[in-house]
């Protein structure tokens, strides 16, 4: 079983959620951190034993010897991450590759008719993997200035070993989140109970109910702000698989990178619970 913790924005407790019910999971298990841009899980499970591995991506090079400059590369291209400089009295011709653009479509090298376009890896992050007892956990890392993530949140995916898996998404509705909870058979949704949260709520649920992903929220720091967000889950018939009220003590916990479930250990039951309500959900489904 795979389950996506995410969130409409950032700062709402996704990753308190994700670490506290992969610690809480009896057995085998494991936790994918796939907000490759901020990863952080690692502070909280502290894994051993950590191998390291690159990410690359491939990107074209052309053959400036064999190019035509007859600007099929850059007509091609979805992306806008070639650009044709024709030739004038004044200079010589070229192509510009913009790397940091390309999404390794290999559209340009397949179509060129003057076969003088190779495609060269080029290096974008890398994945981590250790453990910590029965978990199992690997964490991916976008190289910073790099623009594109989905290809190291998919690397951090081809980790999952088939136990209870815990994906670690990213925030916001784009395409990152949507490369991390792809495929899960159940997505977590950690909000709060503030305009912002309802707001980035509503737009994550949209996204979900496209994907016929199911889910359910977790709303934390549950006793802050009004009723509207219970009010929305209410209205939408969406289960609430968790209130985690406001606590100084669990947020010094946090900021020592301690989990809650450690600092708190009566609060192993309640992800418990929470585990076992979303198998509840998918068994009613199937």
């Amino acid at each position: 079983m795979i389950i996506a913790v995410a969130s409409g924005k950032g700062g709402t407790g996704k990753t308190t959620v994700a670490t506290n019910l992969s610690l809480s999971i009896e057995g085998e298990k494991q936790l994918l951190d796939c907000d490759v841009e901020e990863p952080n899980s690692h502070i909280f499970i502290k894994p051993e034993a950590v191998e390291k591995g690159t990410v690359y991506v491939r990107t074209p090079e052309v053959d400036p010897e064999k190019c035509v400059l007859c600007g099929k590369c850059a007509e091609v291209c979805a992306y806008n991450a070639i650009a044709v400089i024709p030739s004038s009295d004044t200079s010589k011709g070229r192509v510009m590759v913009f790397e940091e653009l390309c999404h390794s479509c290999g559209a340009c090298s397949y179509l060129c008719p003057a076969a003088c376009i190779n495609e060269k890896p080029r290096k974008i992050g890398i994945v981590e993997t250790g453990s910590r007892g029965a978990l199992s956990f690997a964490a991916g890392t976008l190289n910073i200035g790099e623009a594109m993530a989905p290809p190291v949140i998919r690397a951090v995916k081809k980790k999952a070993d088939g136990n209870t898996v815990i994906i670690d998404a990213p925030p916001g509705t784009s395409c990152p989140v949507i490369t991390a909870v792809k495929g899960a058979d159940f997505c977590v949704l950690v909000t709060e109970p503030t305009p912002f949260g309802l707001n980035d709520l509503v737009l994550a649920v949209e996204v979900l109910r496209e994907m016929n992903i199911p889910f359910g929220v977790v709303i934390n720091r549950s006793d802050l702000g009004d009723g509207k967000t219970a009010g929305y889950c209410a209205k939408e018939g969406i289960p609430i698989l968790m209130e985690i009220p406001f606590s100084r003590e669990i947020a010094s916990a946090y900021a020592g990178g301690i989990p809650a479930v450690e600092a708190f250990p009566e609060m192993k039951k309640d992800f418990a619970d929470l585990l076992a309500r979303i198998r509840k959900i998918l068994s009613e489904r199937s």
